[in-house]
Parts: C-alpha cells; sequence; structure tokens
C-alpha cells in the first residue's frame, strides 16, 4: 500500500494573490498557507485563519448571512468556536475549508464577497492567541537519531545508540495537564538530583533545557484495536505546529533508569499558536535522509514505497534565546540553532503508523511530538544539552553573558517555516516562554 502524500492543486500556485495585501509580501502566511488558529473574544472562543499580517475570525464568519454555499459548509466545523470539530470529521473536510478560503481571500473573490469578510479581520497583533486544541493525549517521540546518537553519548559512552532504536521509533507517553500555549511563562522545576556523593538531594533544577520539536495533530480517529496502516497514515494527520519540550536534565538522567521520563519532562510543554493544516504541507514533502539506503531494514508494519521516496518534510526551526538583560537593553534575541525535519531518521507517516501498531487510539487533536530535531551539524544542535556538550562548553551573548543551560528570566524562542524551491515560504509561527525561577 503506498503512503498517500497531500497533492499539489491550485491552492499551491506560487504565483496566487490575496486581496489582503500584506499576505503578498514575503509574508510567512500568504495564501498558499492558511493556517489555524484560536483566540477568545468576549470570552467566547474563536477559530481564525491567519492571512498576511490578518486573522480572519471564521466563527464569526460562519454565522454571517449569504455567503457562497461551499463557503458556508466548510465552516460549519469552526462554527462553534473549536477546533477539535474540524479535525474530527477527517482530511477531506480540512481540504474543503482549504479549497474555500483560498477561494474567498483569492484576489479573484468577487467585490461583494470581500465587502463581506474584511469587517471580521483584525490584526495578528492586537490578538491574544491560546492554545489550538487542548489534546487528551500526547506523546513524544526520539525520531532523530543525531540527537538519539548525541545524547546517547552523554549518558551512554559505551551503547550510544539501543539495538531497538533502528527498528522502531522510541516513545514515552507525556502529560497534558501542563501543556501551556505559547508566551505562557513557568516556574523552574524542583526535583531529585544526583549529588557528587551519588545520592540524591532535592532542589531546583539546574540544568534546564528546552527540545526543539514539531508537534503533529492527529486528525481522523481510528477505532481501538485498528492500528493505522502506515499507507494512510497521513490521511490521520491534521496539521503541523510548534512544540518546546522542555526537559530538566538533572532531574530526567537521575530518574529514568528503568521506566523512562517522568518529572524530568512533565512540568512544562508549549505548543505554538498555529497549526499549518496537512493540505498546505504539499509542496514540501522529500525523501528521508536514509532513501536509497537499501541496507535500512524495516518490519513491514513501518516500511512502504512512498514513504521511502517522499516521507520526509522540509520543516526548518530556529532556536533563540532573549535574556533578562536583553531584553532591558533592547537587544534582539540571539539566534543558536536551525534544524530541518528532514533530517529525521524516523517519518511522520511511521510514527503515526507504530503509536497505533498495537491497536491503540488516536484521538482527534491528540498530539505526536516529533523528539527533538537536531541534525548532523552542529549548528543544528536542537537542545542545550547537545549544543554545550552536556554543559561543558559554553556559549557567548551579545551582552558578555554565558550559558550552559537556560537561566532564570531566559526567553527561548522557536521558528519555525516549510520551504521547497519554486514555492513560496510558509510559517508555522513562533512558540515561545520566559522562565520564572523555581517557588
Amino acid at each position: 500500500m503506498s503512503t498517500v502524500v497531500q497533492q499539489l492543486d491550485h491552492t499551491h500556485n506560487p504565483t496566487a494573490r490575496s486581496w489582503v495585501i500584506s499576505a503578498n509580501a514575503g509574508s510567512d502566511f500568504p495564501i498558499q498557507n492558511l493556517p489555524l488558529c484560536r483566540f477568545e473574544e468576549a470570552r467566547e472562543s474563536r477559530v481564525g485563519c491567519g492571512i498576511g499580517d490578518r486573522i480572519l475570525d471564521l466563527t464569526a464568519v460562519a454565522i454571517a448571512v449569504e455567503l457562497p454555499e461551499s463557503l458556508r459548509d466548510a465552516l460549519q466545523y469552526v462554527a462553534g468556536g473549536q477546533m477539535r470539530p474540524l479535525m474530527m470529521a477527517g482530511s477531506y473536510a480540512a481540504k474543503a475549508l482549504r479549497h474555500a478560503l483560498f477561494a474567498a481571500l483569492s484576489e479573484d473573490a468577487s467585490d461583494a464577497l470581500q465587502k463581506q469578510l474584511k469587517p471580521y479581520l483584525r490584526a495578528q497583533v492586537d490578538t491574544t492567541l491560546v492554545l489550538p486544541v487542548k489534546p487528551y493525549n500526547f506523546s513524544d517521540f526520539y525520531s532523530s537519531i543525531h540527537h538519539a546518537a548525541r545524547i546517547g553519548a552523554l549518558v551512554r559512552p559505551d551503547a550510544p545508540i539501543l539495538p531497538n532504536y533502528h527498528w522502531l521509533p522510541v516513545a514515552y507517553h507525556g502529560r497534558t495537564s501542563s501543556i501551556l500555549a505559547s508566551g505562557t511563562s513557568f516556574h523552574r522545576p524542583r526535583g531529585q538530583v544526583k549529588t557528587l556523593s551519588g545520592g540524591p538531594e532535592y532542589v531546583s533544577c539546574r540544568r534546564l533545557d528546552y527540545e526543539a520539536e514539531l508537534a503533529i495533530y492527529s486528525g481522523a480517529q481510528n477505532a481501538l484495536g485498528e492500528p493505522i496502516p502506515i499507507g494512510s497514515a497521513l490521511n490521520h494527520v491534521f496539521g503541523i505546529g510548534l512544540l518546546n519540550d522542555w526537559s530538566a536534565r538533572d532531574i530526567q538522567f537521575w530518574e529514568y533508569a528503568p521506566l523512562g521520563p517522568f518529572l524530568g519532562k512533565s512540568f512544562a510543554t508549549h505548543l505554538g499558536d498555529w497549526v499549518v493544516t496537512a493540505d498546505a504541507l504539499a509542496p514540501y514533502w522529500t525523501s528521508p535522509p536514509w532513501s536509497e539506503d537499501g541496507e535500512r531494514k524495516l518490519l513491514p508494519h513501518l516500511d512502504d514505497p512512498d514513504m521511502r521516496s517522499k516521507g520526509g518534510l522540509q520543516v526548518r526551526v530556529d532556536v533563540l534565546i532573549r535574556t533578562a538583560k536583553m531584553r532591558a537593553e533592547g537587544i534582539d534575541a540571539y539566534k543558536i540553532s536551525t534544524s530541518n525535519f528532514k533530517e529525521n531518521y524516523w517519518t511522520i507517516a511511521q510514527l503515526v503508523a507504530h503509536q497505533t501498531s498495537n491497536g491503540t487510539n488516536l484521538e482527534a487533536g491528540d498530539v505526536l511530538g516529533s523528539g527533538t530535531l537536531s541534525g548532523p551539524t552542529d549548528d543544528s544542535r536542537a537542545c542545550l544539552m547537545e549544543f554545550t556538550n552536556g554543559g561543558t562548553v559554553g556559549f557567548d551573548l551579545p551582552t558578555g553573558e554565558k550559558r550552559t543551560f537556560v537561566e532564570d528570566g531566559d526567553e527561548i524562542v522557536m521558528t519555525g517555516w516549510c520551504d521547497a524551491p519554486g514555492f513560496p515560504r510558509i510559517g508555522l509561527g513562533e512558540v515561545t516562554a520566559i522562565v520564572l525561577p523555581a517557588r
């Protein structure tokens, strides 16, 4: 069975333009993107669509009169102000909404329709976004072999890559209660850490780290007991966003044997504000790095010829830091790394197929974290544990400050985008948070 990768259509036309002028001038939200978000107005939840520097209030538009039939029908799933009904409705509903919005926001839209929609456009800068969806379930994978090898070398020098890594995408189940919206500050965690004498002590984390990841949002559900075949795995992906999986390294590495991450990971995970829907990704699929490796052995539920040729995805993610001193002095954030999901050892289709291979049921809005998106080069190390070689090599900031791990008052900013030759860049927005002192 061949993997269903979203196909190119008229909504990916690189020359298409919008009557929303800001979408046509190098914006990360051109008409080819149309990402979704959620915000609140008078304490009521709304679903919005990004176009240029504006947000179209889809929930308000959905109850407007005299809309074109295709637009009215497509908006029914977001009329209640939540994204989950659209996710539950499956890939056809998401595609129908994308096509209807493309037609409505295109420069070819009728003057009458443009006049109807303009009152429902609002400035992004004046809008406070909230979590796109509150996921019922969250799994976090370990899909970059470069990340796995570097972390493994630090904690298990004799066996950096364990034998199972080449056969399955390793993951753990995380907490959803501590998933936070971008921009939400959080307190440094406390926990047990190992002392020089070998015993533990209960202290505030001294090795706070971030991990730059993608959030993969599930769409159409599968029934409990029915695995999703890899050939149809992408039909169950609603879209992608940004994810920062905060990690307390000193707590994590004291507690993780033998059951894996627990309190070192469960205190905070931030999701980006925006969801780029699966259909927007069509131009950006590419071959994974091992596509021509005839020696790569896979079990049947994780193998597929189309996935081998175009299972990778070109999504770049920058990580930047802005300390309290930098903010006070008006200094721009300092870029630490740039990585690309296309370098990952495991693909999105494989993550979905393996997650459900035992019959686990995905629910609409569930989040699968890609794992840290580290690449092969030093400047693509997407967490500080790697970037500073376990805290042994610090880096200098424009203020003269030095960092090995994240300090109180530091703000970590992640931005993401897809690009491919011949197609416009489409953005995932950003995910950001400031670390507060431990309580």
